[in-house]
Parts: structure tokens; C-alpha cells; sequence
């Protein structure tokens, strides 16, 4: 055997090998940030996220099945009846009825019992009744307010300030500047834990598209639309994202950071947010001068 044909096999076998190691990867080791060498996308922190990767790795394997019996039976062929073993083209086949249904009904049912968990979940992603608190999104260029609705909180998000001037330094920014280098903000979006949570998404400017991989969607922000999307994070940690839409020369830096905590923890945050919002706003009250007195004319 030629050293040629050793290097097709082993390539051969490593991309047979791919969808195996992807399978085996351990999906806890990074449910929020991609990590070195990962083939296979994550679980996520969501049912949304957890049914789109459950319906990935159906797909998956029904793929790598039909792979295995296509190639296989190219393999036979090729290596069984070729020309140094004195095989010869069989010129009296034309075609088989029977084959050609066989072939034909197979695909289809693969994709009838594909539909059904698909079209579930899509189903099951876009029901936002029975949420508990709701989140309104407002994309700008080119950063975030989040409006907690009902409870008077509210903010913007937008580039960490250490980030922003690591990346207009010049130098060569490494993961030992910083970590999460272009991927952290000024306030992150607290959220609780085994809650759903529905969120309203507009913008004010441009389209954007807010997308957190680990929550499993993403949602267009668009002005003048309101669009809808809910979540409910079953772990608690920090879990980041970007704007998915080309909104401008800052696109890439109008990162997301969604930090969910327990609902013990996420109630004391809230209640010294709005402590802390009321008294901004009442210091801002007090040093604003009253407006002219208006003299009407005798």
C-alpha cells in the first residue's frame, strides 16, 4: 500500500471520527463560552437551548448512519468489483422499481420523524404565556437598556471600559489582559434563575439581533417592532453574547453578559437597584433649577 493511500485512509477515518468525538465531548465543560478544540455545539442553560441540541444530535446520528451505509456500500463496490479483478461494467441495467421506492420512502419518513420534534420546539420557543417577570430590550448603536417592566429598574449596557481602551491602545490584546476580552460590559442583565422570563426586543436606530448561544435563540431588534422571546435559565452563571446583525462600524463591540443568580440573590440585587435609581433620581430632582416663571402680559 502506497503512502498515498495510507494518508486517504487515515483522513478517511478521521472524519468518521468527528461526529464520535463530538458525541463524547463532555457538554458541561462549557455551557456559555466555547472552549479549545470543541466540535459539537453546547446544551445551553435553557429548555429552548437543550431542545435545539437535542434535535441536533437526532439529526446527528441519523446522519452519521446514513453515511456509514452509503460510503460502506461505495467502499464494496469500489474495492469488491473493480477492474484489476477482472469486474465489468454491467450494461443491461437500466433500473429497479422496487429500488427506486425503497430509496425514495426512506428519506421521507427520516424527515416525518424529524419534523416532529422540530416543529415542537418551534412551537414550545415562541409561547411566551405564564411568564413571571418581563424584560424589555432596547437595541442602540451600539449598546443595550434593559427595562425590567413593572418595577421601575433600568439601564444601559453597553462595552466595558477596560475593553474599549484595550482595543484602541494598538496592541496585541492576549487572554492574560483580558479574559473575556471584547465580551464584558459595564452592567450585565441580572436575571433569576427557574424563572421564565419574557422579552420584549425594539431598537431605536438600526436593526440589531440580540443572541445569547447558552439561552438557546436569537431576536431581531427591530425599530418600530416589537418582538417577543423567553427564556428560562436552569444554572446559575455568566452566560455572554453579541449583537448578531451588521449594525454599524461598532458591531463588533456591542457585547451581551446575562448573569443569572438565585431568586434569593436576584431579589436583594433588585430591591438596591431600585434604591439606588430612586436616589439618582431625586439627587437629580433637587439640583435641577425650576423652570422661569411665565409673565403674562397685563
Amino acid at each position: 500500500m502506497t503512502t498515498g493511500r495510507l494518508k486517504q485512509l487515515a483522513l478517511a477515518a478521521g472524519c468518521a471520527a468527528l461526529p464520535l468525538l463530538a458525541q463524547a465531548q463532555d457538554p458541561a465543560a462549557g455551557p456559555a463560552d466555547p472552549q479549545p478544540w470543541q466540535l459539537n455545539m453546547g446544551p445551553g442553560v435553557t429548555p429552548t437551548a437543550q431542545a435545539a441540541y437535542d434535535a441536533h444530535m437526532a439529526v446527528l446520528i441519523v446522519c452519521v448512519a446514513i453515511g456509514v451505509v452509503v460510503f460502506g456500500a461505495m467502499a464494496i463496490a469500489i474495492f469488491r468489483f473493480r477492474k484489476s479483478r477482472g469486474a465489468v461494467p454491467d450494461t443491461s441495467f437500466t433500473h429497479s422499481t422496487r429500488l427506486e421506492l425503497v430509496w425514495t420512502a426512506i428519506p421521507i419518513l427520516i424527515l416525518i420523524g424529524l419534523a416532529f420534534p422540530a416543529t415542537r420546539g418551534l412551537l414550545r420557543m415562541y409561547d411566551v404565556r405564564d411568564a413571571e417577570m418581563t424584560v424589555k430590550v432596547t437595541g442602540y448603536q451600539w449598546m443595550w437598556k434593559y427595562e425590567y417592566l413593572g418595577e421601575g429598574v433600568g439601564f444601559t449596557s453597553r462595552l466595558a471600559r477596560a475593553h474599549d481602551a484595550l482595543r484602541q491602545s494598538g496592541k496585541v490584546v492576549t487572554a492574560a489582559d483580558a479574559p473575556h476580552y471584547l465580551l464584558d460590559v459595564d452592567n450585565a442583565l441580572v436575571l433569576p434563575v427557574g424563572t421564565k422570563v419574557r422579552f420584549v426586543l425594539t431598537a431605536d436606530d438600526v436593526i440589531h439581533s440580540w443572541w445569547v448561544p447558552a439561552l438557546g435563540w436569537k431576536q431581531d431588534a427591530i425599530p418600530g417592532i416589537v418582538n417577543e422571546a423567553w427564556a428560562r435559565i436552569e444554572k446559575p452563571g455568566i452566560y455572554r453574547g453579541q449583537c448578531a446583525e451588521l449594525c454599524g462600524k461598532d458591531h463588533g463591540f456591542m457585547p451581551i453578559v446575562v448573569k443569572a443568580v438565585s431568586k434569593e440573590e436576584f431579589a436583594r440585587w433588585l430591591a438596591a437597584e431600585k434604591a439606588k435609581q430612586a436616589g439618582a433620581a431625586a439627587a437629580t430632582a433637587a439640583t435641577t433649577p425650576p423652570p422661569p416663571a411665565r409673565v403674562q402680559a397685563g
